[in-house]
């Protein structure tokens, strides 16, 4: 029961006691954040565990998230609640795991050179988060016209703007300037991901983002996109520091049969 109620965040269900242990699941959908650091410390106790699935990942209503289970038959309360105030001082009192509830977005979408191709994964994509399609503009690789397109439709209320092609090296390719343009702040234009190393991630000043996304993502069918839209739509900010954190596990093995997300990709250390 302590060991739960250390992981039990907002919107999780929990089972009752059995066969020695407690698990956790998803009362909604969202994205599942984990404190590794915490949840370091308490497994290294000993006698005592808690096994999860990975954070910063999606789940969906009805997903196991995590167990936990005392190892021997008896363990003195003393040790537990020296657990407990270990992981309550790691998380500054929270519970160690947390779901983000996905909201439903207004997408806004810029597609460049290439149309038919593109269009339909996006669109695809953003389905399975139910977000709302309020605007798709084709152009030209035009710099100056891709940025009005952007702001015209964050005026119009979208909550993420993504821009397809035009985003290699290649010096007539304009979307990352057409981004920078709008005025928002560059966060990263690379990631260490395989594929998506072209992605482009930025954020106008009242906190709405605006993503380039490279050529992959038409034709692979897992990329850094898949890694980055849960968090978009969650409300989590993509840093510099997280997108760093991607080169360890960031290669896609192009499986014959994709399992994604229960395989390596995306998940580091």
């Amino acid at each position: 029961e302590i060991l739960c109620a250390m992981c039990r965040g907002d919107h999780m269900e929990r089972s009752e006691a059995k066969e020695g242990k407690i698990e956790l699941t998803a009362a909604c959908s969202g994205l599942l954040k984990v404190n590794d650091q915490a949840l370091k410390a308490v497994n290294g106790f000993g006698q005592m565990m808690i096994a999860s699935r990975h954070g910063n990942f999606p789940v969906r209503k009805g997903d196991k998230l995590a167990g936990t289970r005392i190892i021997p038959l008896v363990i003195e309360e003393e040790k537990m609640e020296a657990a407990r105030k270990r992981a309550m001082d790691i998380t500054g009192g929270k519970p160690i795991l947390e779901i983000l509830p996905f909201a439903r977005k207004k997408v806004g979408i810029v597609t460049g050179r290439i149309k038919d191709t593109f269009t339909p994964v996006i669109l695809e994509k953003f389905s399975e988060y139910d977000a709302e399609i309020i605007g798709h503009v084709t152009l030209n690789d035009d710099d100056r016209r891709v940025t009005a397109a952007i702001l015209e439709l964050l005026e119009k209320g979208a909550d993420v703007v993504v821009c397809t092609g035009g985003m290699s090296v290649d010096p007539d390719d304009k979307t990352p300037l057409a981004i920078r343009n709008t005025g928002a702040r560059v966060i990263s234009y690379g990631a260490p991901v395989l594929p998506g190393a072209m992605f482009l991630v930025s954020y106008m000043e009242d906190g709405r983002p605006v993503c380039g996304l490279p050529g992959c993502v038409m034709y692979a069918k897992r990329t850094i996109f898949d890694l980055a839209l849960p968090r978009l739509l969650a409300d989590e900010p993509i840093t510099g520091e997280w997108l760093a954190g991607l080169g360890n596990g960031g290669l896609c093995l192009n499986c014959p049969e994709c399992h994604f997300p229960n395989c390596g990709f995306g998940k580091g250390v």
